[in-house]
C-alpha cells in the first residue's frame, strides 16, 4: 500500500455555456478528518456531496476547499434598485441648495452607492442547474484526485527520510549495545577506586559486600531490556513503512515508546560515550518525530 503525507495543493478550473468556475484545495496536518468548505451563496446543497466525496478520498488532515463561480461577461446582468436611487436623488436636490451647486453629488457618483446597483441573479431551470452542478462534482472529483496524487508524492519522499533515520536509530542502538557490554567492568573499576580512596581513612570492606554494591550498581545501569524494546520499535516502524495505507497515528505512538526507552537509557548510563550515544539517539527520534507528524 502507498503512504500519504497530510500536506498538498491543487487546482481545477471549468466552463459550461458561458458559466466558470474554479476550485482550490489546500490540505495540511491534523489529528483526524476535517473538512472545511467555502461555496458561493446558493451552493449549500453541494456541501455533503464535497464533504461525502473529501471523506472517501482522505481519512486524515485538515482539508480546506474553496470553490469560486463567474458568468460569462455577456450574460452578466444588474439590476438598478430605483426605490433606493430616487432617495438619494431626493436627498441629493435638497443638499444642492445648502451648497455649493459644484459639490452636488453626480448621477455617477449615486449609482456607485452599496446596493444602488446590484448583480441580478440569473434564475436557472432545473435541468439547467442539476447539470452544472454535475460539471462542478466532476471537476472536484479531478481535484481530490490531484490532491491526493500530491499527498502520496510528499509521502513517498518523507518514506524515504523515515527509512534512513530508522536506519541511524538501529545503528545508535548497535553502537549502545557494545558501548554497555563494557559497562560492568567499567562499574567495577570506578567502584574500586572509590573504594581505595575510602581504604585509607576506614578500615578495609569485606570482598562480599563490594560484590554486593558493585551487583547492585550494575543492576541500575542494565539497559538490555531498553535496548531490546528499542530494536523491537525500529522493527515494527519498518513494517508500518512496509504496510503503508493509515500509519501515522502507529507511528506517533511508536515515536513515544522510542522516546520512553531512549530517556530511560540515558538516565541509566554509566559513562560519558554511553551517555552521549543516547543523547544522540534522542535527537534522531525528535527528528523521525517531526517527520511522522505529516504522515496521514
Amino acid at each position: 500500500m502507498t503512504i500519504n503525507s497530510m500536506t498538498g495543493f491543487a487546482r481545477a478550473t471549468g466552463s459550461l455555456d458561458g458559466f466558470a468556475w474554479n476550485w482550490e484545495a489546500k490540505s495540511v496536518n491534523g489529528k483526524g478528518l476535517d473538512v472545511r468548505c467555502r461555496l458561493p451563496h446558493g451552493s449549500d446543497q453541494m456541501e455533503i456531496q464535497v464533504r461525502n466525496l473529501a471523506a472517501k478520498t482522505f481519512k486524515r488532515g485538515n482539508i480546506s476547499l474553496t470553490l469560486s463561480v463567474k458568468e460569462s461577461e455577456g450574460r452578466t446582468q444588474y439590476r438598478v434598485n430605483r426605490e433606493l436611487l430616487s432617495h438619494l436623488i431626493e436627498v441629493a436636490n435638497e443638499v444642492s441648495h445648502t451648497t455649493d451647486q459644484q459639490d452636488a453629488p453626480r448621477l455617477d457618483g449615486l449609482l456607485s452607492v452599496r446596493g444602488v446597483v446590484e448583480l441580478a441573479e440569473e434564475e436557472l431551470s432545473d435541468d439547467l442547474q442539476a447539470e452544472r452542478t454535475a460539471a462542478i462534482i466532476a471537476s472536484l472529483e479531478n481535484l481530490l484526485g490531484d490532491l491526493a496524487a500530491m499527498r502520496h508524492q510528499e509521502g513517498e519522499r518523507i518514506a524515504a527520510v523515515l527509512k534512513d533515520q530508522l536506519s541511524r536509530i538501529k545503528e545508535l542502538c548497535d553502537e549502545a549495545e557494545k558501548q554497555a557490554e563494557l559497562q560492568p567492568k567499567m562499574i567495577r573499576e570506578k567502584l574500586d577506586a572509590q573504594v581505595a580512596e575510602l581504604l585509607e581513612s576506614l578500615p578495609a570492606l569485606p570482598e562480599e559486600r563490594l560484590a554486593q554494591e558493585a551487583a547492585i550498581l550494575m543492576t541500575k545501569a542494565d539497559v538490555r531490556e531498553e535496548l531490546d524494546r528499542l530494536f523491537a520499535h525500529v522493527e515494527a516502524a519498518h513494517q508500518h513503512l512496509t504496510d503503508g495505507g493509515v500509519i501515522g497515528r502507529g507511528l506517533d505512538f511508536l515515536c513515544q515508546e522510542f522516546n520512553r526507552e531512549a530517556n530511560t537509557l540515558c538516565s541509566k548510563a554509566a559513562d560519558i560515550k554511553l551517555s552521549r550515544i543516547g543523547l544522540e539517539l534522542k535527537a534522531t527520534i525528535e527528528q523521525f518525530r517531526e517527520q511522522v507528524q505529516n504522515i496521514e
